[in-house]
């Protein structure tokens, strides 16, 4: 029985990709996120070469990715605040 390919969103790839790029071993990412080591290893060339996409196929640009993530912190810096 083939298992069904995993659907990630764009923001949940931008997510891992700028994980391994602050620093953090792919190992390491790939445990957290339950990711396979090759899957990470092509989302970080993919965002490398600006062509990172998400579930669907869309290509992400990296202005996408970069507004995804301070929309991302912002809610983050938002729901501290309530806290």
């Amino acid at each position: 029985m083939k298992i069904p390919k995993q659907a990630y969103t764009a923001e949940f790839k931008e997510l891992a990709v700028r994980r391994v790029k602050d620093g953090q071993s792919v190992g390491k990412v790939c445990k957290e996120f339950g990711l396979s080591d090759q899957s990470l290893r092509n989302w970080v060339k993919a965002a490398e070469e600006g062509r990172l996409s998400g579930a669907g196929g869309k290509v992400v640009r990296a202005e996408e990715m970069e507004l995804s993530r301070l929309r991302a912190n912002n809610l983050r810096l938002k729901r501290s605040l309530k806290s």
